[in-house]
């Protein structure tokens, strides 16, 4: 007996209900980025391994998935490599490519490459898949789809400015209320570090302070120890893991705390800005709050740094993250180009809309009408009919083989096909149809035009 086929963990097949509401969420996504501007781009699901490795840190560098050269690769190696069973040197030379981590890195390459066909500042957004060798749970997968929006070569912080409404107009149309978007700044994580004496720990400060949410306040502290951070330093922090209040009051907490770190009272300006502007403007359904443990462990940030937290009774993780990065594309050769960028998570979204019951009750609607069928002739009878439905946008089909009426009957039910239409020896006499309503049961004889008028609501 032949093994039953399954899927490798943190991947998903979906079915067609699952795959109009997934489309459902791209195609707000899309209409709000079409209507701020940014234009579509797409790049190859892999990437040369040296486009991605030290990109994300060292633990996203674990995460990423490698694809092994093709052919007998194992032949190139020599003694020495294959006997010496180390990674770092093993790696390099059995695979050159591997699968995007995220959309970012190859967004930036995609500038540095056709930087000359480009008008910057460039805005873009791209929605497509993204892999992560990570361990899988709710909401987390190892194959799941980004949809980015990003801003090249503008340092203007209208821009995110305009990110915020953007995240904003999302939800509202997703009908998400009680989103919470984070902020907090890159620069006032560096000013922290000069605080505690960790400048050259910055990576390994905000690595650690960024897991906060996971493993809480006291781990956090561990992991910074673990690291070298000094016990004084660590002290040092207890007023930020206890800043609470309005965003305007944390900010005149800040202002006190970093009074000597010019970086990070510079971090602290562009915080007010972002926040004096998003003040004046409103937002429609989320709400914008400051967040100062906020790090996102990814390297490339520099300024300001955004994660989108589900509604309080939903137990998610976040459900979008971005940020500001000042030279991304300088690690491929192109200097001083500043960027800003957001993403929105589908997959998590997709889990906080159907635990709230918020997907559109018509979302999986497919067919309108199934045509019975009861043999050759009056099959073909049907076609003339089922052709001209479609024309007119009335989605249609014909049952395709002849069998026993109750089987055709139960299979409309099963796609919750709404309405069935009989045609049979009378029909096919009177010119006219027999339509039945699958939800009520009534079932009467119309004509063509009355057909047409019925389906038509």
């Amino acid at each position: 007996m032949a093994q039953k086929p399954t899927i490798s963990k943190g991947t998903r097949d979906f079915n067609a209900e699952e795959v109009a509401k997934r489309s459902y969420i791209m195609d707000t996504i899309k209409e709000q980025f079409r209507r701020y501007g940014f234009q579509p781009i797409e790049t190859p699901s892999f990437e040369n391994s040296d486009t991605l490795m030290g990109k994300y840190g060292d633990e996203g560098d674990r995460l990423i998935f490698k694809i092994l050269n093709s052919g007998e690769y194992l032949k190139k190696l020599s003694d020495n490599d294959y006997s010496s069973k180390s990674e770092a040197v093993l790696t390099p030379k059995i695979s050159e490519k591997a699968l995007r981590y995220d959309l970012t890195v190859p967004f930036a390459r995609y500038v540095v490459q056709h930087q000359n066909e480009i008008d910057f500042p460039f805005k873009r957004y791209q929605i497509q898949p993204v892999w992560r060798a990570d361990r899988p749970q709710k909401g987390r997968f190892r194959e799941f789809y980004q949809c980015d929006a990003d801003v090249v070569g503008s340092k203007s912080l209208f821009q995110e400015v305009e990110l915020i409404q953007l995240y904003d107009d999302v939800f509202k149309n997703l009908k998400l209320e009680g989103v919470i978007i984070k902020i907090n700044n890159r620069k006032i994580l560096s000013g922290i570090a000069e605080l505690i004496g960790a400048q050259d720990k910055l990576i390994d400060f905000t690595v650690a302070l960024d897991k906060l949410d996971k493993i809480g306040e006291e781990k956090v502290k561990a992991e910074m120890r673990a690291k070298g951070i000094s016990e004084e330093g660590i002290s040092k922090l207890q007023p930020l893991f206890d800043l609470s209040g309005k965003f305007s009051e944390q900010i005149d907490k800040l202002k006190s705390i970093l009074k000597s770190s010019e970086v990070g009272l510079k971090g602290i300006e562009e915080l007010e800005f972002i926040n004096d502007n998003i003040s004046t403007l409103g937002l429609k359904t989320a709400s914008l709050e400051l967040d100062v443990t906020l790090a996102r462990g990814l390297n490339y940030y520099t300024g300001a740094i955004f994660e989108v937290a589900a509604p309080a009774k939903v137990k998610m993780g976040s459900i979008g993250g971005g940020g500001r990065y000042d030279d991304l594309t300088g690690i491929f050769g192109l200097k001083d180009v500043s960027g800003v960028g957001i993403s929105f998570g589908l997959d998590r979204i997709y889990l906080v809309l159907e635990e709230l019951g918020l997907f559109p009750e018509t979302i999986a609607d497919s067919t309108k009408v199934l045509f019975l069928n009861f043999g050759n002739l009056e099959a073909q009878s049907c076609l003339p009919a089922i052709t001209d439905l479609r024309q007119k946008g009335i989605s249609a089909e014909l049952y395709p083989d002849d069998v026993k009426m109750k089987k055709q009957m139960t299979y409309a039910n099963r796609r919750n096909i709404p309405f069935v239409v009989l045609v049979g020896e009378k029909e096919l006499e009177d010119k006219s149809f027999t339509l039945k309503n699958m939800s009520s049961g009534e079932q009467r004889n119309v004509s063509y035009t009355e057909l047409i008028e019925a389906l038509a609501h």
